[in-house]
């Protein structure tokens, strides 16, 4: 016993000296930089700020639930540039989507305008020969937020580095010129913009212009001179002009491909792209903020730290509703709290919705498994819960803004309906991650007709695309759950997990046993 206790110290030992050796280098002497100044005198300021003039102190905002269209305006504000585009994401894949708009940012690099593109490292070695080509070329500058060292062994770093690790940078935001900001739950890559003939997550976005484009800009500013965001070129052996050319010769045969030929169309003739062109889009006006939590969020060492979250800033605009509040969100696994909290709304007479993925449409169990846990004492106190139907026939599908040949479908967007007033849509998940662990970003904004209509939309068409969980007593005092549901226009009720096999429910109950929920 004593020499296995002597070989783990050593190997702890060992571990430790590996990790301060194999560190991350200093990227203390960074270069600084702000948002673009002059904003008003380009062209998308001209467009919007006679607008904003219009409509003092309040924000433009447009939903974009459509998968093409948040595409289109992300490559249509691309082109529109004249000062600077930052772009800030957790996941960039190297598909068709990512790779369309690295080209936009390419492009309007070549006009001259300034490109930050802060990427988070967790995925980022997917993409590091795109960054360092990128990084090649005068007028972009790429960042990694919270690197890995790529002198060790990535998942040995979960052992030597675990907090630095585990808390990402979740934020998603596309902002041109501080004029025009893209907030949501959007990833860039395939599966988010309805491009992939497999899989498709249902997402949102907000498109705004006016004050809170400003503040995605300052947040934007505070991440990138931020301690965790590392220059790419710090990271890794600087590329040369000859692979700016190979990635501009390899983006430029993908255009060249049928499958990219819907999205270039999109932008070229969608009536959304068309209307951000001539600045005619149907912006909503309203007051607005951006909630969002700072890149410090790990360090707890500081008074306050609690009020710079996230779910802080938020909790208000949830506790202070009165007749109605719907909480759409992938992952769902709230702590005690919270239930109690949404419990209380609940016994005060506020209708509670939730709309979350079911353990057959999420992607991960284990956080399924921190969910299910708390499903009994939710509905218990009249929460309604909904769990999304993998199995939606095609017509269903396309009602929820789908494709209609999808074989596999999932929930993506986190958005909440406050009394069909008030909105949030972001990149906050309601689970433990989002709250204590990742940043995370998102606009609360007071536009009934955008909010009442989410909310009829969740109304009208829940129960097509959606399992109804319902606990029920039996006269042992027994409690259990049901699915109900519909499946080709019939009514439809399981007693177990649907569309999932015993092995997938035993995994998850044997998960729920271990103490992992603040990770989830």
């Amino acid at each position: 016993m004593a020499g296995l206790i002597l070989a783990l110290v050593v190997l702890a030992v060992l571990l430790f000296a590996f990790a301060r050796l194999a560190g991350l280098p200093d990227a203390s002497g960074k270069p600084r930089s702000e948002a673009m100044s002059g904003a008003e005198g380009s062209h998308l300021g001209r467009l919007f700020s006679p607008l904003e003039a219009a409509n003092p102190g309040r924000s433009g905002v447009l939903e974009i639930p459509n998968g093409r269209d948040a595409f289109a305006a992300r490559a249509v504000l691309a082109r529109q540039a004249e000062l600077g585009i930052d772009a800030q994401y957790y996941m960039w894949h190297q598909d068709t989507v990512g790779r369309l708009l690295i080209q936009e940012l390419l492009a309007a690099a070549d006009r001259g305008v300034r490109v930050r593109l802060l990427v988070d490292d967790m995925y980022g070695s997917d993409g590091q020969k795109t960054w360092l080509a990128m990084d090649v070329h005068p007028n972009v500058e790429v960042r990694l937020f919270a690197p890995y060292s790529r002198r060790q062994p990535k998942y040995l770093q979960f052992l030597t580095r675990f907090r630095d690790v585990n808390a990402r940078m979740h934020t998603k935001t596309f902002t041109a010129d501080g004029v025009a900001t893209i907030v949501g739950g959007r990833n860039i890559g395939d599966e988010y913009f309805d491009a992939d003939p497999d899989l498709a997550f249902a997402d949102n976005d907000v498109l705004a212009v006016g004050p809170v484009a400003r503040e995605v800009s300052a947040e934007f500013d505070d991440y990138w001179n931020g301690g965790y965001a590392y220059p790419v070129s710090t990271l890794l052996a600087p590329a040369t002009d000859a692979e700016l050319q190979t990635l501009r010769q390899e983006i430029g045969d993908l255009r060249e491909r049928s499958s990219t030929s819907a999205y270039l169309d999109a932008v070229k003739s969608g009536s959304l792209a068309q209307s951000l062109r001539d600045g005619s889009v149907d912006l909503l006006w309203s007051t607005a903020e951006i909630v969002h939590d700072s890149w410090r969020k790990r360090d707890r060492s500081q008074p306050g730290w609690r009020d710079e979250l996230l779910i802080t800033q938020l909790a208000p605009h949830i506790l202070g509703v009165t007749e109605e509040v719907i909480m759409i969100s992938p992952y769902f696994v709230p702590g005690a709290s919270d239930v109690e909290a949404l419990c209380g709304l609940a016994r005060d007479g506020v209708s509670v919705k939730i709309l979350t993925n079911s353990l057959a449409s999420n992607d991960v169990a284990a956080v399924h498994a921190g969910y299910s846990r708390h499903r009994t004492p939710l509905l218990r106190c009249g929460v309604e819960i909904y769990e999304l139907n993998e199995q939606i026939r095609a017509a269903e599908r396309r009602a929820f803004t789908w494709l209609p040949t999808l074989k596999k479908s999932s929930l993506h967007a986190k958005s909440m309906v406050f009394d069909e007033k008030k909105m949030f849509v972001g990149s906050f998940n309601f689970d433990q991650r989002s709250m204590y662990l990742n940043t995370e970003i998102g606009l609360v904004f007071e536009q009934p007709e955008i909010a009442g209509r989410a909310a009829r939309h969740f109304d009208q068409h829940i129960e097509r695309f959606a399992f109804r969980l319902e606990l029920v007593t039996d006269e042992r005092g027994h409690e259990s759950l049901l699915w109900h549901g519909l499946e080709e226009g019939r009514k439809v009720t399981y007693d177990s997990e649907p569309h999932v096999g015993a092995g997938t429910r035993l995994a998850v109950r044997l998960i729920r046993w271990l103490p992992i929920e603040w990770l989830l």
